[in-house]
């Protein structure tokens, strides 16, 4: 009998014994947020969800835009495109220019006439879509009698570059850009003018990357 009282005592402590032991576990405090290693970067130091990449600059946006009777004047627009990966937009006559309209040597040619003509406006065609959102416009046409197309005046009349950087450039066989570019200046009076470059119809994309690598655009 009194080995039978003596196994039920210890066999009641042991239980005893065993569920104090499951409430400490359970009772135990576990790591806190505040305790977590903080993850870290890829350079070793520590950094947190609300941390955020200061957000990249946005690269400044270029347009061409160009008015070619002859395609000189396009050959340089698309180096230029390619060289600063920016948008082409051609200015388009509503009227296309014949060989007669621009047989220089008639003075009643249609080209002559307009060029005499200080309110000539041709109309063109086609839109130019957000022109408020360029930094920089290259602005590119053939020279006719020392002059600027006046086509090129009707483009420079329909919008509004007052935010931007002009870049004027011609072709032409001999006549510089001088008193062209000094016509239009007027027609985008808010703008930032830069000083314009002639070139003939076979310069090399070579020779434009070095033109435009001098000069001093929006970054």
């Amino acid at each position: 009998m009194k080995r039978i009282l003596a196994s039920l005592t210890a066999l009641t402590l042991f239980c005893a014994l065993t569920a104090c032991s499951w409430v400490a576990d359970q009772s135990a405090p576990g790591p806190s947020p505040s305790d977590q290693e903080e993850p870290l970067s890829e350079n070793g130091t520590s950094s947190t969800p609300d941390e955020q990449e200061p957000a990249a600059a946005a690269e400044p946006r270029v347009l061409v835009a160009y008015f070619s009777a002859t395609a000189n004047t396009e050959h340089i627009a698309r180096h230029i495109q390619t060289v600063l990966n920016a948008d082409l937009y051609e200015i388009v006559p509503e009227e296309p220019y014949t060989d007669d309209d621009l047989h220089y040597s008639d003075d009643n040619c249609r080209a002559n006439r307009e060029q005499n003509d200080p309110d000539a406006r041709p109309a063109i065609t086609g839109t130019l879509e957000h022109p408020e959102n360029y930094d920089a416009v290259f602005l590119g046409y053939p020279i006719w009698w020392g002059q600027a197309p006046k086509v090129m005046y009707t483009f420079l009349e329909s919008y509004t570059f007052e935010d931007a950087t002009i870049v004027p450039f011609c072709t032409s066989g001999s006549s510089g850009i001088r008193s062209s570019a000094d016509l239009l200046y007027p027609l985008a009076p808010d703008a930032s003018w830069l000083p314009g470059q002639r070139f003939d119809g076979s310069a090399s994309q070579e020779d434009i990357a070095a033109w435009v690598e001098e000069l001093e655009l929006p970054e």
